[in-house]
């Protein structure tokens, strides 16, 4: 496939790029720290859901509203925590801070005295805090350590350890679930925490060059500041205004599926509903990870356009699917699709987001503002699709996601387009 036409901005053509090749060690870190907080950063995910609902007798509409806090928080925290990462030093004791709160919630939750409304509120919007502090600060501590260009290809690799760590931490959730009792799950997330601090420690500071965390232009002279833009102004950008847009449509359409899966196979055997969640989950993840691989190379190469519509595209399908039957057989079959929507976007939206701010300074900033807009959908989506199931079924639930879903590939292909740069390293690849 020849590669994609250049886009022409207004920003600085080259980004700030690290002096140095990161250590092994560092590298080994950020591997583990990408693995490890795949438990942590979700939370315990689709699995409260199944939690409320085999324990305590919840309503789709109240299960919706809970996992709704947890987005909802993440939605209001996005955007300070990019800028706080944009000026900050110390974004592994961040990483670390997060990480222990995220642990402390889910504990706190298996308690009989935290297992009401309020409570459980509180205790998702702390996690939801906590999370919108950690993917931005392992994309601004992976964009310090290896550069803009070498971005691409790392960022690739960081989702293929996050999968990685997906697969481990849903096989041992759903097995602790199934063969305990649906609290170990919650155990399980303590040990991913504390890979996650010792992961976060292995990165040497002196590896992380916080002037390329951010996507600053270098200066020639010693005693210059980098230069940075204002974020107001960045948010002028057409295209980064229509990458918002095709993200929050996403995941309005995507984050409520996963859950509404999980409850769907609940109504045929309430048993075996964890082991059946966790398989899905797996079945993804596994997808997930030859994809990433394959996302992060092919971003380079085709440009980022092709390859982020493909993943773009599988999601109404996945919705449409879905509806079909509820034999968990076909269920999970359905789940590959998942793997490959998930797969690529998890790479492709960072990336693409830095492209559209190299130069500026400002892109942990951005990839906060985008992260609120795509947490919002989130939010919505877990609430909204709570209640339609309630009122229509869960068919019904699943066509309507799928519906908004196929917005999101419109708005990116005529609102965004090809971002790759003229001087994008087609080449190179992350060493380790």
């Amino acid at each position: 496939m020849p590669p994609a036409p250049q886009p022409s901005d207004s920003h600085p053509s080259e980004s700030h790029a690290p002096a140095h090749t990161p250590s092994r060690r560092s590298q080994r870190g950020l591997d583990g720290l990408n693995f490890f907080l795949a438990d942590v950063r979700d939370g315990v995910g689709p699995f409260l859901g199944i939690y409320l609902l085999t324990r305590f007798d919840w309503s789709a509409g109240q299960i919706g509203l809970a996992m709704s806090a947890m987005t909802f928080a993440t939605m209001l925290s996005q955007s300070p925590a990019g800028v706080l990462l944009d000026i900050t030093r110390r974004k592994r004791l961040l990483t670390a801070l997060a990480t222990l709160v995220v642990a402390v919630c889910s504990v706190l939750m298996t308690l009989p005295a935290f297992v009401n409304l309020p409570a459980i509120l509180l205790l998702q919007a702390l996690m939801g805090v906590s999370a919108a502090l950690l993917l931005p600060a392992v994309a601004a501590i992976t964009l310090g350590m290896v550069g803009r260009r070498r971005f691409p290809e790392r960022q690739g690799r960081n989702e293929v350890f996050n999968h990685a760590g997906n697969v481990v931490s849903a096989l041992l959730a759903g097995l602790l679930a199934h063969f305990l009792s649906v609290e170990w799950l919650f155990y399980s997330l303590l040990l991913f925490a504390g890979g996650s601090l010792i992961s976060a420690l292995m990165i040497r500071e002196t590896d992380i060059d916080h002037v390329a965390a951010r996507g600053a232009v270098a200066q020639e002279a010693k005693d210059s500041a980098p230069q940075t833009s204002g974020v107001l102004q960045l948010l002028r950008d057409r295209r980064l205004l229509m990458l918002g847009a095709a993200l929050t449509l996403f995941h309005f359409a995507n984050a409520a599926m996963l859950p509404l899966v999980g409850q769907y196979l609940t109504i045929g055997d309430q048993d075996a509903a964890s082991l059946y969640m966790s398989a899905c989950i797996v079945i993804a993840q596994l997808v997930m990870i030859p994809v990433a691989w394959w996302a992060g190379r092919r971003a380079q190469r085709w440009g980022r356009r092709p390859v982020f519509m493909l993943g773009l595209l599988a999601l109404p399908l996945r919705g449409l699917l879905y509806g079909v039957s509820n034999d968990p057989v076909w269920l999970l079959l359905v789940q590959a699709l998942d793997g490959i929507g998930a797969g690529i976007f998890g790479v492709l939206w960072l990336i693409v987001a830095a492209d559209l701010t190299r130069g500026s300074g400002r892109y942990n900033a951005i990839v906060g503002v985008l992260g609120t807009l795509f947490a919002l959908g989130a939010a919505a989506s877990n609430l909204v699709a709570g209640y339609v199931v309630d009122a229509s079924g869960y068919v019904g639930g699943f066509v309507f996601l799928a519906a908004f879903g196929a917005l999101a590939p419109l708005v990116y292909w005529f609102g965004v387009g090809e971002t790759r740069s003229a001087d994008a390293d087609e080449t190179g690849v992350c060493t380790d």
